[in-house]
């Protein structure tokens, strides 16, 4: 019963992350939010199947350093395009 506890969750996090990452936002900080939270319910997902397999753990330490290192880089772009366009609305940055 606590396993479908939490795989119930786990789920819903996902399907929570999704639908703010899908609606339409403004700002780019929203969007990298929700990134990193469909992140951490991807990551809760890996240890509920790790532990239910009783797997080696190593996988969810290249599983992290991959995450922060995707936060990072969207924290930087973020950054840089404050910098150059003074908010970091999408209607404000083209693409060209």
């Amino acid at each position: 019963m606590m396993m479908l506890n939490m795989w119930f969750i786990v789920m819903m996090m996902f399907i929570f992350g999704n639908m703010i990452f899908i609606s339409k936002h403004k700002h780019l900080l929203i969007i990298l939010l929700s990134l990193e939270f469909i992140v951490l319910s991807i990551f809760f997902f890996l240890i509920i199947i790790f532990n239910f397999l009783e797997y080696n753990m190593y996988m969810l330490m290249i599983f992290l350093l991959f995450s922060v290192c995707e936060g990072a880089l969207g924290l930087s772009i973020l950054v840089s395009m404050i910098r150059t366009h003074g908010n970091d609305y999408f209607q404000s940055f083209s693409m060209l």
